[in-house]
């Protein structure tokens, strides 16, 4: 046998063994029955594919959990490092430190029925900023929450009851952090049981009370949808200074207000309270600032009523079906800045009052009032005008005359109206708009000197309900272009590249086609784009050619076509794709099934990947292999889907979350690796299994459960048992007399090690005298830096060194010796190993084969055996996967992080020497 068969056999055959011996070798995945756990910064349309919690502005990372009756049972498995937990079940009690271990918590939803609270039970949750109780049936359940329940909440800063009575709980006291406090669907039938409910909301009005020890600290106090609400009471606000109040859907009469004891108000809400009439006077009592009565029954309005209201900055009347308006409404309402006159019948022809003048007017929504003609110098009299929302009439012509003098508007939405023709010149009197919707026009023809005129036009929308046929030139500082057509989108004339800027791109037709035919178009700042029911093909010219045009700087891609297919797909020419949404290729064709490896191979820095209606088939390691970045994959609406035991090999390195969306599997064994990788290790969090279902074949109704099929019908049967034990019997056997053949002198290396294994298998340990204390290995490129620099430090003696004996293979090696069995010995004789490890290091063939056998002293004998790893730069975990048990070592060893520009020498050498004092220890145990 040559010299190199002698150290192929000697380092790969005990790996093979301790790999044959080894079941636990594999990272596995979790998951939490009836739990949803996931991070919606992944994907922002997250909810669309699996049950969603409502989260707050930056909040990410969520559990949702449905069906909860064991309450500790089901936080035990709930991830500890989330932002936002909801729960919705039955739990009769709420346990004192019931939320203990999440302190990173700012988000608590709880639907669990009727509910008892503990004094304690919020102990421990110093980050939470939102805490919610809801019940959404039509019946108030009951809520007892002690006085001091929500004393540990100091940074609490919303608090709401939905559904719930509080009749049981009193002088509950609230964090002054509070800022909105919602009371909704509930029993309360008078504002002065607040009093009761809240010991420190207003301020007593006893002879004995005290105005300096108390101050109002609340902002927004939502009492909707109280439906027996019809009384406020005398002083039952006293003392408050809100910025909003919102009494939606209540019977209570607004001039109630008046003697509530509520010192200041800026906004109030009396939407769909029934009111016929114009509040003025409680308009002018608080100097309100905003009034939202929307949803009511005004439908005329008297001058009257307004001069009480000339302190509003916001009015919102939509829905009212209001006809007219009073000849001096925006004279008399001189601070007004948003109107919202949306869903009422001002008529076919916009009529605004005579003599109207408002130069503080910034946003009018006329949306769905039946308008049908502008008038010539409809909106001249409103110049400071930079929202104008008209969505939802019956506008078919438009000129240039219809918005003449708004030369400060920003946004104009014309949207779902009856336009067939623009006429050239019409937006010339907008220099200042940025934003145009035209969607759901009639519109079949758009040249683009017609959308000439407004120098930074960057957000257009464009839809018609048929064929729409675009032309050149485009607003030059597009930034965003979404464009809708029933039948197909024609884009003429591409001599020049249009989108230089455009960021974002949405197309939703049947069809894309270029002209001339042989026509690109290039995106070179695309970021985001979406495709629905777009044949893929339609970027380019060359119908032959499947795959996209060049994005140098894509990002999202979302892409669902109902007329496509994946067959050679190709997305190249997108390097930086991080979000990947495919859906509905190939699910018309049951006979043809979609090759992930082909369709992915370009995108390798995927994080999200998610997969809709595209008939996979049965998936394999092949699918992902490259994709190492991946964080989210999500499987969603798929039939019949078959998952190979070749994905055992990426377990690994799978995604953070797995999520199974209405997926249908096929009952196959193959799978049965699936039930222990779902329910074990926290690796992978994966949502949607215990629910599944298979299919033995396509006329397979039977709805059998995935999970209970796979332990119940592959479970190994006594005679595989009997198999694989007779296996390891003879292969064990041969081992045994191939390590005890005396005539292969290369098998004497392999002998001492089975024999240290089997020693300390049987609780015995080898007993000898080291000759060196560390055996250092390095690759050829670190050798410079280990010779200079680390081996003097060590070697020399004290208070100069450690004084330590080292052995290094280029000195201490015989002439002559055979390295295998010099590596073998001298590891064996040395108190610890110590591996300089760098990126070079990791692709050395030397360093690769000495950390294999180091890592394998770690694991064939524990106690004997001490690893040291130095990091000489950063390395990825990935890379390290490879070597037996280290990843999982790591988690719990010391190991030495050294950066070669800021080497600290004295740190250094004291873990040093308590991690050898350490190994000296164990071995002579």
């Amino acid at each position: 046998m040559s010299k190199m068969e002698r150290r192929l056999v000697s380092a790969v055959l005990p790996l093979l063994l301790l790999d044959l011996m080894d079941c636990d070798l594999k990272s596995q995945a979790w998951t939490v029955p009836d739990c949803t756990i996931a991070d919606s910064s992944l994907l922002s349309n997250l909810s669309f594919y699996i049950p969603f919690c409502p989260l707050a502005p930056g909040l990410h990372t969520f559990t949702s959990c449905s069906n909860v009756t064991d309450l500790t049972q089901t936080l035990r498995a709930v991830p500890q490092d989330i932002q936002a937990l909801c729960l919705q079940g039955m739990v009769p009690v709420l346990p004192a430190n019931a939320f203990g271990h999440f302190s990173f918590l700012q988000l608590l939803r709880l639907q669990l029925g009727t509910l008892k609270i503990t004094s304690e039970a919020f102990q421990g949750l110093n980050r939470l900023q939102y805490l919610s109780f809801e019940h959404h049936a039509p019946c108030c359940l009951s809520l007892f929450l002690p006085p001091d329940a929500l004393v540990p909440l100091t940074f609490l800063s919303s608090l709401s009851f939905q559904g719930y009575c509080l009749n049981y709980s009193q002088n509950i006291q609230l964090p002054i952090s509070l800022r909105h406090l919602t009371l909704g669907h509930s029993c309360l039938m008078e504002l002065q049981e607040l009093q009761v409910l809240f010991s420190n909301l207003v301020l007593s009005f006893s002879p004995t009370a005290s105005p300096r020890s108390w101050s109002s600290f609340l902002e927004v106090l939502d009492l909707s949808y109280n439906l027996k609400l019809n009384q406020a009471g005398v002083r039952a606000l006293n003392g408050l200074q809100l910025h909003s109040l919102r009494l939606d859907g209540t019977p209570l009469n607004a001039l109630g207000l008046l003697g509530s004891g509520l010192l200041h108000l800026d906004f109030l809400s009396l939407v769909g309270t029934g009111m016929e009439k114009l509040p003025g006077n409680v308009s002018g009592y608080f100097e309100l600032r905003a009034l939202d009565l929307g949803r009511n029954r005004i439908q005329n309005i008297e001058d009257g009523d307004l001069s009480s209201c000339r302190s509003l900055e916001h009015l919102s009347l939509y829905s009212n079906g209001l006809k007219l308006l009073p000849i001096k409404f925006l004279n008399a309402l001189p601070q007004l800045q948003s109107l919202n006159l949306s869903m009422n019948k001002l008529g076919p022809t916009l009529v605004l009052p005579d003599g109207l003048v408002s130069t503080n007017l910034r946003v009018l929504d006329l949306s769905n009032n039946e308008l049908c003609v502008l008038p010539y110098g409809a909106f001249s009299f409103i110049p400071q005008l930079e929202e104008l929302w008209l969505s939802g009439n019956n506008i078919s012509n438009l000129s240039s005359e219809s918005l003449e003098g708004l030369k400060q508007l920003k946004t104009l939405d014309l949207s779902w109206n009856k336009i067939k023709v623009l006429k050239p010149g019409w937006l010339s009197f907008l220099p200042a708009l940025t934003s145009l919707n035209l969607l759901g026009t009639y519109l079949s023809h758009i040249p683009g000197k017609e959308l000439q005129g407004p120098q930074r036009l960057s957000h257009l929308q464009l839809g018609s309900l048929q064929m729409l046929d675009l032309y050149p030139p485009w607003p030059p500082a597009l930034l965003s272009l979404e464009i809708w057509a029933e039948t197909g989108i024609w884009f003429n004339n591409f001599n020049e590249e249009p989108f230089l800027f455009l960021e974002k791109l949405i197309l939703q037709t049947s069809n894309v086609v270029l002209s001339p035919y042989n026509t690109s178009v290039h995106f070179p700042s695309l970021r985001h784009l979406t495709l629905r029911g777009v044949s893929f093909f339609g970027f380019s010219g060359q119908r032959s050619q499947r795959s996209f045009p060049q994005f140098p700087v894509l990002e999202h891609l979302h892409f669902w076509s109902d007329y496509g297919s994946t067959e050679n797909l190709e997305l190249s020419g997108m390097p930086k794709l991080r979000v990947l949404e495919l859906g509905d290729l190939n699910f018309h064709y049951e006979s043809r099934s979609t090759k992930l490896e082909l369709v992915l191979q370009e995108v390798t820095q995927l994080q999200v990947l998610a997969l809709s209606h595209l008939n996979l088939g049965n998936l394999s390691m092949s699918s992902f292999k490259d994709l190492d970045h991946l964080q989210l994959l999500l499987f969603n609406s798929e039939w019949t889907l078959g998952l190979d035991s070749s994905l055992q090999e990426l377990i690994p390195q799978m995604p953070q979350y797995v999520h199974f969306s209405d997926v249908t599997f096929t009952c196959q064994c193959e799978s049965s690796w699936v039930g222990p990788w779902a329910t074990q290790a926290p690796n992978t969090f994966v949502y949607g299994l215990e629910k599944s279902i298979c299919m033995a074949n396509a006329s397979d109704y039977s709805k059998t459960p995935l999970l209970s099929f796979l332990s119940h019908q592959c479970a190994h049967d006594l005679e595989f048992q009997g198999f694989l034990a007779s296996l390891t019997m003879v292969l064990l056997f041969t081992i045994l007399v191939l390590l005890g053949c005396p005539k292969w002198s290369w098998l004497h290396h392999l002998r001492t090690l089975f024999h240290v294994w089997w020693w300390k298998l049987c609780g015995r340990g080898p007993r000898s005298q080291f000759h060196y204390d560390v055996f250092i290995s390095y690759c050829e490129q670190d050798q410079d830096w280990v010779l200079e620099e680390l081996v003097p430090i060590l070697e020399k003696s004290p208070p100069a060194g450690e004084g330590l004996r080292l052995c290094l293979p280029e000195r201490d090696f015989g002439v002559g010796q055979d390295r295998m069995d010099a590596l073998v010995a001298s590891m064996e004789n040395c108190r610890a190993i110590l591996c300089v490890l760098s990126n070079k290091a990791l692709g050395s063939p030397r360093c690769h084969l000495e950390l294999r056998l180091a890592t394998y002293h770690l694991v064939a004998r524990p106690g004997t055996a001490c690893l040291l790893l130095l990091f000489l730069e950063p390395i990825d975990p990935r890379k390290l996967c490879g070597y037996h048990r280290l990843t999982r070592w790591l988690q719990k060893e010391d190991y030495f992080d050294l950066p070669q520009g800021r080497v600290e020498w004295d740190v250094f050498c004291e873990q040093l020497r308590k991690r050898l004092r350490k190994a000296g220890q164990e071995r002579d145990d």
